[in-house]
């Protein structure tokens, strides 16, 4: 019998619901992708150097078409639109993963750097040559000594007024600059982040632009490196860095935030040295977004080829009869629904992260505190997003057998080159971490300290809905029981697909979590402990507090999304898949709700068997909601003969 919902399920809705705004600029990307090919097919058999060269020439291609600088002003060739930028990046990493990652360089963090840290000389000097692709150029933070510890980067810009010129200098082995994509072939300039020194003070890290190269030659002062072969991503041209004492004029100091007058006097609107920092790198928040945004395409493009893999493949059987499909297995709708279910939820999350980017970075008026919670979601959303793209391809590879494990496949190049993304824009653990310390702050400021009181207060609030939820359980318990007695398969209480429960059940386990953490930090600092060896003893229950802070907004996210749209079988489908999205992390995690009494083991069970149920309903629209995702087909390999 035809179902009703699969037969009139539009998989064209869904697509336009995961496009959004952005659509017609999508489909756009899309076309280059399909143009360049060539790039996933045949890259694995060409030398480093025709790859490198051939991915070059997709970013340029790219500039050319107007793809590349919706996030620069309009007076420099873009369009005032942060969104389209992250937009048509994202939809890069549906393609050749070095590509995007050389369009991210090069659009987002060296173009970055210099729309946000620079002021209008520096606007009117580069932006239109960087948002053309006429000057390609590096963002030379990270070091060999000091990766995700920024502040304590080694390289100096030192000032001499007598010629009013800042003297770029790499110290010590320790402070070459280190994995700099454009840096080993194209870059012309760089911007380079260093320790700013004005009459032998040091006024902390700074962004300065230094020319690297001329007519395709290292300049005087300048040495570079190939990094050589990686992991993956070797169509980017990663190399290192050292300066000898570069000298650049004053101009070349982006100020936006600080500035050195011609004298030597140093000047800044903020005078926090911490507080200034901080704002700094809160400017450059956008390769967060993006890199998160790419890993969940890039998750997408997986998917899509496992489940297609999945719906044609047939292995075993009853004897005499046709083969069974691979996705009509029971275990195998196990391995592919939840992670399409979760890919779902990631994507609206990462939606709704690029959209409060693009209000607030479109706000020059925008508070401190919004800037703060954008800068907590985007380390969360990408965190999340990129380690989802890490186990996801891997169960994908997995999931079609030896074919799999064949290059023109995608999957080796899928896995390779998205591992990095779990530690490049930021180390996932130390985002979280950042994410983590963010919701303490913000546990002060509602109740003004973290003491006894307030901490009382913040639990105490949890004990209403933790009542709540108990009685919820015991009539959900008294139901599976009364259906045990009399079925194998008892289908679970519906208040278990009821989204405000589900909400209900991730914001507990984010505050318990967060309070239970605040307790034990100030316990311990209350002792006399050193708060160093307190936050270190503490560090793996802050990064859970955070991790939970973050399945809490991006499920939020989805629902929020879901319901905005009209009644419909559309609608209907993206409830389930937003239920099967949460019971599974429930599920996952059931042993932290079972320690703590938030389910009984009656109720744990009926979780998974309504996942099981959800996987077995949805199975019916496993291939038409891979489809919404909009991988082209062009883009995708034949697994079957």
């Amino acid at each position: 019998m035809t179902d009703p919902v699969s037969d009139s399920f539009d998989v064209r809705v869904l697509a336009a619901l995961l496009d959004g705004e952005y659509a017609a600029l999508r489909t756009r990307v899309k076309q280059l992708l399909i143009e360049n090919a060539d790039l996933i097919t045949d890259s694995t058999e060409w030398p480093k150097e025709v790859y490198r060269e051939r991915v070059r020439d997709v970013v340029l291609e790219a500039a050319k078409t107007g793809l590349t600088g919706s996030g620069f002003p309009v007076e420099y060739g873009g369009l005032d639109d942060f969104g389209g930028n992250v937009a048509a990046f994202e939809t890069m990493a549906l393609g050749d993963l070095s590509v995007l990652v050389k369009f991210g360089v090069q659009f987002g963090l060296f173009g970055g750097a210099i729309h946000q840290l620079g002021t209008k000389r520096h606007h009117d000097a580069y932006l239109a040559d960087i948002a053309s692709a006429r000057l390609l150029g590096a963002f030379a933070m990270t070091e060999t000594g000091h990766g995700s510890n920024v502040q304590a980067l080694g390289t100096t810009a030192r000032y001499d007024s007598a010629t009013q010129e800042f003297v770029i200098n790499t110290p010590d082995e320790a402070s070459r600059k280190e994995y700099i994509g454009n840096a080993a072939c194209h870059g012309e300039a760089a911007a380079v982040f260093a320790q700013l020194i004005v009459d032998g003070e040091n006024h902390g890290v700074h962004a300065l632009f230094v020319p690297l190269r001329r007519k395709g030659k290292t300049l005087p002062g300048v040495r570079i490196e190939d990094c050589g072969p990686k992991l993956g991503l070797n169509g980017v041209d990663n190399g290192r860095i050292w300066f000898d004492h570069v000298r650049v004029p004053r101009e070349n100091l982006l100020n936006r935030y600080a500035d050195v007058s011609p004298e030597g006097a140093y000047s800044s609107s903020i005078e926090n040295p911490d507080r200034r920092f901080f704002t700094m790198l809160g400017t450059l928040v956008q390769g967060r977004v993006c890199v998160g945004g790419g890993g969940i395409q890039a998750t997408k493009v997986a998917l899509t080829i496992a489940t297609r893999y999945a719906d044609a493949r047939r292995q075993f059987g009853v004897p005499g009869k046709p083969e069974v499909l691979l996705l009509d297995y029971g275990q195998h709708q196990r391995r592919l629904l939840p992670l399409i279910a979760r890919t779902y939820a990631l994507h609206f999350g990462q939606e709704r992260l690029a959209r409060d980017f693009k209000e607030i970075f479109s706000d020059p008026d925008a508070s401190e505190r919004r800037r703060r919670a954008l800068e907590s979601r985007a380390a969360a959303t990408k965190a999340l997003g990129t380690w989802h793209a890490t186990n996801a391809i891997q169960e994908c590879r997995e999931a079609c057998g030896g074919a799999g494990y064949l290059a023109i496949n995608r999957f080796a190049a899928l896995k390779a080159d998205t591992d990095v993304f779990t530690t490049f824009e930021g180390d996932n653990t130390i985002l979280l971490q950042l994410v983590g310390k963010g919701r303490l702050t913000d546990l002060r400021d509602e109740f003004g300290s973290l003491d006894g009181v307030a901490v009382a207060r913040f639990v105490g609030r949890q004990a209403i809905e933790t009542l709540a939820e108990k009685t919820i359980a015991r009539a959900v318990i008294e139901r599976v029981r009364d259906a045990a007695r009399g079925h194998d398969e008892a289908e679970p209480g519906g208040d278990l697909l009821d989204h405000d429960y589900q909400l209900a059940m991730l914001r507990t386990r984010e505050e318990r979590t967060t309070s239970s953490v605040a307790r034990r930090l100030k316990g311990g600092m209350d002792a006399g402990g050193d708060p160093a060896e307190v936050f270190s003893r503490c560090q793996h229950h802050l990064l859970a507090a955070a991790a939970a802070h973050g399945e809490r907004i991006v499920f939020e996210a989805f629902l929020t999304k879901v319901q905005a749209m009209p009644e419909g079988p559309e609608r209907d489908v993206m409830s389930q898949v937003a239920s099967l999205h949460a019971l599974s992390e429930i599920e996952r995690d059931r042993a932290w709700w079972l320690e703590r009494g938030r389910l009984s083991t009656e109720r744990a069970k009926s979780i998974t068997r309504a996942v099981d149920m959800l996987c077995r309903d949805l199975r019916r629209v496993a291939v038409p909601l891979v489809d919404a995702f909009g991988v082209p087909d062009e883009l995708l390999p034949e697994l079957l003969p």
